[in-house]
């Protein structure tokens, strides 16, 4: 039975997610020694502030897990009752709902992006097989180079998801391509122009997407009529590809200033046209037989031979197919060097654990959708007569369906990579209903994004010397990458509003770290910051501005929201703690998400 629980804990424990969250072998020797000094301290009498002893059996988490015994059912109860046929809503919002497939139930398939992938899971899934076996064989048989497929493969996918429209992206393609090695000799005014060219593309796409090409070329009005792909809407998934186009150009000008440099140039002549011979270090690669292998952070600016990056290798890294509709996002020096050297980490073991997690988040969306039609009652407006309780719960679930609707495609093509021998990071690392802090909700929320918004804008632009304007400039592109809409652009805004006081108690409250009160101190604050997160995300992505308003209104002008949002807030308390906790127990495996 023992044996059977440290299975089914290393299945669902976070480093099973992604080879990178696991703890190194230096980081289980750091814990070992933080044990013994924390030994010491208790008897020289100076305290060590390190990983807390376990509260799992203590009486005040066995009143924890009472509370979530009674809470969460109830917590469910009120979603299906604002969903039920008697609730009087219901014939608001039930001719969006589908015919569905568990007991009988209607699903509520109105959310249009998910339906996209709902309904096109077992083309995707046969695509998956398909790139995937046909690769292995070609490349057994032909002897190929990797990138030299994945060049091939891609421009066949591009049309294939696109049709005519692969023209307007290779375009695209072509112009942020030549910013870079035109001006590749003036590296701040190359970053300045792939900025000001890739921002403006989005600005281009979002009004000239269907500019007919007749009015360019009358020779080219063929192109209007011809065959438009699997996605009509190229410009929605531009998105991602905007992101390896400027991981490319930035890439390519690092490296290129990195050989143009006198002092560095002598030390790089190995590698300006020749493969590089990784050098180890402890910290940056390990050794794996005679080969080294580089970690996450030296693979991000491993130093390739500057022929790497031509353009069938940018062309390659573009349209590299398990990655090109959504993600996750790999920069493009990592992708080369996984390309030229498998990791560790592809192994059968984790892409089998991986796959048997991604079933199970397939089946927990399955079950939320026949149950809980919140997508169509937060399109129709259908909560009139709702309870405040009935109302945040409708905006939670909706969050959690977000969170969820986001996860599965992620996962499903981060598999596919994997199966293709590509590690990237996993872009969900905690569920959207464990997090209590903005700034690590914002780490472990599309985590591949977080790490190349980190990489390209926060650091260039000062990173944490300056947090408030990197912040501002940050969720300003992150608002105008999703979508240009003011409305998201003031919830970017709003989030960086939102950080500035858990950054400011955070720093103010640091020094008590060793007070009892502490912790539960810091347990009131993140109550505090999952509602702002909550309204904030409600407002931009679920009940809008009417539906937000109502909510509040709801909550403090009336005596039973008044009741319900102490009940909830104490709720919260609670779930806090168990978080505090979670990580408690991860620091003491050694594993410290910062998140």
């Amino acid at each position: 039975m023992a044996k059977l629980m440290q299975d089914v804990e290393r299945f669902l424990s976070v480093e099973s997610l992604d080879s990178r969250l696991k703890p190194s072998n230096e980081r289980k020797k750091q814990f070992t020694e933080d044990a013994k000094r924390e030994e010491s301290s208790k008897t020289s009498g100076k305290p060590v502030i390190l990983t807390q002893p376990s509260r799992w059996k203590t009486w005040e988490f066995r009143f924890y897990y009472l509370a979530f015994a009674i809470v969460v059912p109830l917590m469910f109860k009120a979603v299906m009752k604002a969903s039920s046929e008697s609730n009087i809503n219901y014939r608001k919002y039930a001719g969006m709902l589908s015919k569905g497939w568990i007991f009988g139930r209607k699903v509520d398939n109105s959310d249009s992006q998910y339906r996209f992938f709902r309904d096109n899971l077992p083309l995707l899934a046969g695509l998956m097989l398909l790139h995937t076996i046909l690769k292995r064989v070609v490349l057994h048989v032909t002897k190929l180079p990797k990138l030299t497929f994945d060049f091939g493969f891609g421009l066949l996918f591009l049309y294939a998801a696109h049709g005519v429209n692969a023209v307007r992206i290779i375009l695209h393609l072509l112009a942020m391509y030549s910013i870079g090695h035109i001006f590749k000799n003036n590296r701040k005014l190359a970053t300045f122009l792939s900025w000001t060219y890739g921002i403006g593309a989005l600005f281009i796409n979002d009004r000239f997407r269907n500019y007919p090409f007749a009015n360019f070329l009358g020779c080219l009005s063929f192109l209007d009529t011809g065959y438009k792909g699997i996605i009509p809407r190229w410009d929605v998934f531009f998105n991602f590809t905007l992101l390896r186009m400027l991981s490319y150009n930035m890439d390519f000008l690092e490296r290129w200033n990195a050989l143009s440099t006198p002092q560095s140039a002598a030390s790089d002549n190995e590698t300006l046209h020749s493969r590089p011979n990784w050098s180890a270090s402890s910290d940056a690669s390990t050794e794996l037989g005679q080969s080294v292998i580089l970690d996450e952070r030296a693979r991000l600016v491993a130093p390739h031979p500057i022929q790497d990056y031509r353009f069938t290798n940018y062309i390659a890294y573009i349209t590299y197919t398990p990655l090109f509709i959504a993600g996750p996002i790999i920069t493009f020096n990592d992708y080369i060097y996984q390309s030229l050297n498998t990791l560790p980490s592809i192994n059968k073991r984790q892409i089998i654990s991986y796959a048997l997690r991604l079933v199970i988040c397939v089946l927990s969306m399955e079950f939320v959708l026949h149950y809980a039609y919140v997508v169509a009652i937060s399109k129709r407006k259908a909560w009139t007569g709702d309870t405040p309780f009935q109302i945040s719960m409708i905006g939670l679930f909706n969050l959690n369906i977000i969170w969820l609707k986001l996860l599965i495609p992620w996962r499903l093509f981060r598999l596919w990579a994997l199966l293709d021998e590509i590690d990237t990071p996993e872009n969900m690392i905690r569920c959207v209903d464990n997090n209590y802090s903005a700034l690590a909700f914002w780490r472990a929320w599309h985590r591949s994004y977080n790490k190349w918004v980190v990489r390209y804008i926060y650091i260039p632009l000062g990173g944490s010397n300056n947090r408030i304007l990197t912040s501002l400039a940050v969720f300003s592109f992150v608002a105008i990458w999703h979508d240009i809409q003011l409305k998201l652009l003031l919830w970017g805004w709003l989030v960086v509003i939102f950080l500035l006081p858990e950054m400011f108690a955070t720093q103010f409250f640091n020094r008590y770290r060793s007070k009892k009160w502490y912790r539960h101190l810091c347990a009131i604050g993140g109550v505090i910051n999952i509602w702002m997160m909550m309204i904030a995300n409600l407002f931009g992505f679920c009940l809008g501005p009417d539906g937000t308003k109502q909510f509040l209104n709801d909550m403090f002008g009336t005596s039973e929201g008044i009741v319900f949002a102490i009940g909830a807030s104490g709720a919260l308390f609670i779930a806090v703690q168990v978080m505090f906790e979670q990580r408690e127990h991860e620091k003491r495996q050694g594993i410290n998400l910062k998140c």
